[in-house]
């Protein structure tokens, strides 16, 4: 099971709880579902039941144990338990590694049009909300407050360019005031925003060598790769997550996330030496095509482009 049938299985269990009776109230077309904190319990969790139990009439904890009955046989879902006031926490089997790049593969970005006016802060923000939302299938939502930068917006933009001082206000959490630095320009591991385009662009060079090589990406479960496969599994619950609380950053985060995972393993895709490409590299292959797509995907939605050389 990948975290996002966990999403929809969540909503399953609870559309035949109001169906059989046991919980009242409308079913929820989404339910958030985020990777638990370090130290919290399992690995994902969901704050479903206080999003349900006013309208099912009952406490949180008392529609936590009702889905928690529901869910606790569901094939994937290893363990679920109940913390707090009514949280539900998840651990789950492994997930196909071949199932997942199927699935992220093809994660599209939606095109719409940037807001036509407000100061360039704004506008940023509000059309990377949109865009998210729209990727999710999410309507506009309200208007929601955006703190403006700290100097004249001409002179950020004129000095470190429109990709730069987009990745810088859409990394602050919108009611915070952003801040920039030469930091921005430099093109070294200690910026973010140069890490994952050059991710990108790694992932991009991995397969045209391949193809020098005589061999091209081929999906499938031999693929050794814990923390990038993780990462990738998180990539439609951070989009979900990202939408609901119409945050940026939380995608922004994601994408430094998985550009360091796909850095540590690009080094394990391609053949060694006299060594012959076999279906483990070209699984490899497949998977860091997948994070580049994902990467690519993940600036395209913040309005920032992917170039494929550095």
């Amino acid at each position: 099971m990948t975290p996002a049938d966990l999403s929809r299985c969540v909503v399953s269990a609870v559309r035949h709880a109001v169906e059989d009776g046991e919980l009242g109230g409308t079913v929820p077309a989404r339910v958030v579902v985020e990777r638990t904190r370090p130290g919290g319990v399992g690995e994902y969790a969901t704050p479903v039941a206080f999003q349900i139990a006013k309208g099912a009439g009952l406490r949180p904890a008392q529609v936590a144990e009702v889905l928690a009955r529901r869910l606790g046989g569901v094939a994937g879902i290893e363990r679920v338990e109940i913390t707090g006031v009514g949280f539900l926490n998840f651990s789950l089997t492994s997930v196909s590694a071949a199932r997942l790049v199927r699935e992220v593969r093809p994660l599209a970005v939606v095109e719409v049009p940037d807001p036509p006016s407000g100061e360039p802060r704004e506008r940023f923000v509000r059309a990377a909300v949109a865009r998210i939302e729209a990727a999710q299938g999410v309507g506009p939502g309200p208007e929601f407050p955006i703190a403006p930068v700290a100097r004249r917006d001409g002179d950020v933009l004129a000095r470190y360019g429109v990709d730069a001082v987009a990745w810088a206000v859409l990394t602050t959490p919108a009611r915070e005031t952003p801040e920039f630095s030469d930091t921005l320009l430099v093109q070294g591991e200690g910026n973010d925003l140069f890490r994952v385009r050059y991710a990108h662009a790694r992932a991009h060079a991995l397969v045209c060598n391949a193809e020098q090589l005589g061999f091209r990406p081929e999906i499938g479960d031999d693929v050794d790769a814990p923390a990038l496969l993780r990462v990738l599994a998180d990539h439609p619950l951070v989009l979900e997550a990202a939408a609901h609380h119409r945050a940026p950053e939380r995608l922004a985060r994601h994408l430094v996330e998985l550009a360091d995972a796909l850095l540590d393993f690009q080094y394990r895709v391609l053949p060694q030496g006299d060594e012959k490409p076999s279906a483990a590299h070209r699984a490899r292959l497949a998977l860091a095509e997948a994070a580049g797509t994902v990467l690519a995907g993940g600036l395209a939605l913040l309005g920032i482009d992917a170039p494929t050389r550095l």
